[in-house]
């Protein structure tokens, strides 16, 4: 194996992670994936979410944090953890996000749009994004660089609504775009310090807001995706956090995970 890949083998048990959302969902593939392969994962999530649990399940490796992704200070308690508990920080993947489906303007009601409502799926998703890179950047400035000059990996969740929003997605959609566009330049702005950084974009996936659809619903959805005509599972996300990690040319990248899925209306 290449000497300047990242996360050989011999490196997985001192591995360090750091998982935001990773409760459920996405976040919770990649952290279970994570720990398999013999990483230490930090996963970070809300007071009110399972992963406490989710941490005791998986053993010794995964440490459960409550986390905010809005608040400095809850993030920067979660690599405080990462450090002591750890002794460093490798990787971070930012799977926290909200959404809400509403249209700019209901003419049958005449209600617009809650401002309030679009700033807050933009600061959850866009700014919580940033406020974890910007934090984590600095813990992984602080690690011996391999041959390559590499210290960290940051890797981004946006979504296909990004490039084909949807009825309904102008907050989601403006959200996950403003992530896909500050890929380059943060990808820019820490490669003087050996930091990595790209974004998936996740098509339709098998995760617990999907899960709560009807069957038949599920069923169309996954009708709209070409190929393989089917919903993606989070392990095929977590796949790629890995693939991303290992591979050292890969920065500053926006990799659509949708199966050639372009959304309708």
């Amino acid at each position: 194996m290449d000497v300047r890949v990242f996360w050989m083998a011999s490196e997985r048990d001192n591995a360090v992670a750091l998982v935001t959302g990773g409760a459920s969902g996405l976040g919770r593939a990649t952290v279970e994936r994570f720990a398999r392969t013999g990483s230490k994962v930090v996963l970070a999530d809300l007071p009110t979410s399972k992963g406490a649990d989710v941490a005791k399940e998986l053993g010794d490796n995964v440490v459960f944090v409550p986390v905010d992704v809005l608040s400095e200070k809850d993030v920067t308690g979660a690599l405080e953890l990462a450090k002591s508990q750890f002794g460093r920080l490798d990787v971070a993947v930012n799977c926290a996000g909200i959404a809400v489906a509403v249209k700019t303007y209901n003419f049958n009601k005449k209600v617009a749009h809650k401002l309030e409502d679009f700033q807050r799926v933009l600061l959850v998703n866009t700014a919580g994004s940033f406020n974890v890179i910007r934090l984590s950047a600095g813990l992984m400035g602080e690690n011996e660089p391999n041959a390559d000059g590499q210290r960290g990996v940051i890797v981004n969740t946006a979504s296909v609504a990004a490039f084909d929003g949807q009825i309904g997605q102008a907050a989601y959609a403006a959200s996950k775009a403003a992530v896909v566009g500050m890929t380059l330049p943060i990808a820019r702005d820490l490669s003087t310090q050996g930091i990595r950084i790209c974004t998936i974009a996740p098509g339709l996936f098998n995760t617990p807001m999907l899960q709560a659809l009807p069957d038949k619903v599920r069923a169309f959805l996954a009708k709209t995706v070409p190929f393989p005509q089917r919903l993606g599972e989070p392990a095929e996300y977590a796949q790629l956090v890995q693939s991303i990690v290992e591979n050292p040319m890969l920065n500053g990248e926006v990799i659509r995970l949708d199966g050639a899925l372009r959304m309708m209306p």
